[in-house]
Formats: C-alpha cells, structure tokens, sequence
C-alpha cells in the first residue's frame, strides 16, 4: 500500500477508535432514542453527497462545451462513486440516492424530517447556509459538521476534498451499532426495515467498493507531492474531530430523555 496513505492510516487511528466506540451507540435502546440519531446523522448523509459532487465539479467536465479533464484514470473513479452514490437501488428496486433513502428510512421509522428538508428547502432558495440553519434550528454540533465540510469544498482543492471523503466518511459504522439496529429490527420490522436495507448497501457499496475506488483516487490526486499528503492529513484529522463533535451532540440530545445516571 502507498506509504503516505499508510501514514493517514496511523494518525487518524486513535480518532477512528473514538468513533466507533462512541458512548452514543450504548445509549441507542429504543426506537425513539435511534429518531434522534438519525435527526443529526442525516445532515452527514446529505453533506457528503455535496462533497462528493463537488470531487464530480473538479474532475471531470461537467460543463458545456465538453473538454477532456484531469486524468482519464480520475474521472473514471469518481464516476463509480458517483453512480453507486446518487443513484443506487432501494429494498424494492427503485432507483435513489443514498440521500434519498436514507429520508424513506427516516420516515418510516418516525424521525422528524423537517428541520433537514427546511434546512434545504432554504438553501435552494436563497444560498445562505447560516440562514437555512436558523430557519431549520439546526443542532449546533451538525452545523459544526456541516461547516467544515463546505469549508473543505470551498477550498478548491480535490486532494483535500477526496482525502476527507476517504478517510473521514467510510467505515465508521461499529458492528455494535448495527447489532443494535438488527435488534430493533426484530422487535419493529415495520419501522426500522429501510434503514437497516440502509445500513447494509453502506457496507456493501460505500465501505468496500467505493472505498477502494477512493483511496485510489486520494492516491492518484496526492500524486508525489509531500505537502498535498500533509495537507490531506490534517484535513483528515479536522474531519474526524467533527464526526466526533456530531456524536457527541446526538449523545446529550438521547441523554435528556433518559435517567441522569446516562451523563455521568
């Protein structure tokens, strides 16, 4: 394996051990406590469809005339991804983004779905993103989430926006959390069935597939370029920490409906 990317792997171990060890996942007991988790993941969800569109805009011609850009190679990677993400297949086998499903999965297990579709409803309109978070009330730790990843967009540089789309987005689901999920679909198999399809097309698409397709891809767009790869680490590493910010937030939220004992 590329060394540089074996160096990533190094440095971001400790924060990835956080997460998927995250006291959030022993907090998930009932259907409502999961509602919550999804109310915030769901912005996570829907920004890393941005991001990866934004990765599209910069690699490949999306414009018209058409020209050939960047590497052949690239573009065909991103374009997998692309595929996979924004027009996969549902239980049924209708075709829908990741995004798109994962609001089914929402709605079928009773999650509040307004403040996201507010959330993006102003957006559209308007472009302001401090302005759809108010209107939506936004919980702070997904804005911070949110925020930093238009950051990164908003950086122009496909290294730093494919390093955090490989190494801060995939595998960190824990196999307790979909223990968990497994267990809630037993006893609610009307309420949790999408969701749980949900969870399974992200391992089966996202965390193999496409996350080969994506450290190819950083591979390829680091090149041997030492201070892209340094850059891409500490993108990596801010990533992460607001992953772990977003966990904490959906913590606190579950821990007010339950026994003080949860905080301590």
């Amino acid at each position: 394996m590329n060394e540089s990317i074996e160096r990533i792997q190094r440095r971001i171990e400790p924060l990835r051990q956080q997460i998927i060890s995250h006291k959030v996942y022993s907090v998930i007991e009932e259907v409502e406590d999961l509602r919550l988790f999804m109310q915030y993941h769901v912005y996570a969800v829907w920004d890393f469809m941005s991001l990866l569109k934004a990765l599209q805009n910069n690699l490949t011609c999306t414009s018209v005339p058409w020209f050939p850009k960047g590497s052949a190679d690239t573009r065909y990677l991103i374009n997998e991804i692309v595929i996979g993400e924004e027009s996969d297949v549902d239980s049924e086998g209708n075709r829908k983004s990741h995004f798109e499903l994962y609001l089914d999965a929402m709605q079928q297990a009773g999650a509040d779905t307004a403040a996201i579709e507010t959330f993006i409803g102003e957006l559209r309109q308007n472009g302001d993103f401090q302005k759809a978070f108010t209107q939506s009330g936004t919980p702070q730790a997904a804005r911070d989430f949110v925020n930093y990843t238009f950051d990164v967009i908003g950086s122009n540089k496909p290294h730093l926006q494919a390093a955090i789309f490989t190494f801060g987005r995939e595998d960190l689901i824990p196999g307790m959390f979909i223990s968990i999920v497994n267990d809630m679909h037993r006893a609610f198999p009307d309420s949790i069935g999408t969701f749980k399809y949900y969870l399974e097309r992200h391992i089966e698409v996202d965390g193999d597939h496409h996350s080969q397709l994506a450290l190819q891809m950083t591979a390829n767009l680091c090149g041997q370029d030492e201070g892209y790869w340094q850059e891409a680490e500490e993108a990596v590493v801010h990533c992460l920490e607001k992953r772990l910010g977003l966990w904490n937030g959906v913590y606190q939220e579950i821990a007010k409906r339950k026994e003080p004992a949860v905080l301590s």
